[in-house]
């Protein structure tokens, strides 16, 4: 966990997984780096949101695969899901849901499945994209931590690869245009 700047209620904290990402903010924004995985983000927006004062808002930034063809460019997420957590089983043994969908936008808005794996197999994409059109690493854990401190959410995801085969390949080629992108989108909000 990194924080860049200094995180006031009057301003929104930027949290990203990593600073390839963020190469291309162009922001005065603070920003949270918590590394990749839903273990990293949660513990790090939780204690970052327990250790001093509250931001405006909590916008995670970062890069997605898409699920579904034709799918490109900068989306906000409208629910998130987590796609490795066995939700029905765990449900039919204790009645309880444990990781429920967060709706974090306007209901029309893409979903976002989060999990711990890169996604860089076609049979796997094809099984999430019946739950999802994006998926990412860190979504699910942001908003499920942002949440429980009572701090309002953006997942704002800029398409990087397709999610399937070669994946990895194209990630590591747009993570800089992905960051422009990011950054272009950030310049257009009222922040």
């Amino acid at each position: 966990m990194e924080i860049r700047g200094d995180i006031s209620p009057d301003r929104p904290l930027l949290v990203m997984a990593i600073d390839l990402e963020a190469e291309h903010l162009g922001t005065d924004l603070p920003v949270l780096f918590t590394g990749m995985g839903k273990v990293n983000a949660a513990v790090s927006v939780a204690a970052a949101l327990a250790s001093g004062p509250r931001p405006s808002e909590i916008i995670n930034l970062g890069t997605a695969g898409a699920l579904r063809g034709g799918l490109s460019g900068t989306h906000v997420a409208g629910t998130v899901i987590q796609h490795d957590f066995d939700e029905e089983t765990l449900f039919r043994l204790t009645g309880v849901l444990s990781s429920p969908p967060l709706t974090v936008g306007a209901e029309d808005a893409v979903t976002l499945a989060t999990g711990d794996s890169f996604i860089a197999d076609d049979a796997v994409r094809a099984r999430l994209a019946e739950r999802a059109a994006l998926v990412d690493m860190e979504g699910y854990a942001v908003a499920a931590a942002a949440r429980a401190a009572g701090v309002p959410v953006r997942l704002v995801k800029h398409v990087s690869d397709e999610a399937g085969a070669g994946a990895d390949r194209t990630w590591k080629e747009s993570v800089a245009d992905c960051s422009r992108a990011l950054g272009d989108w950030l310049a257009r909000q009222a922040l």
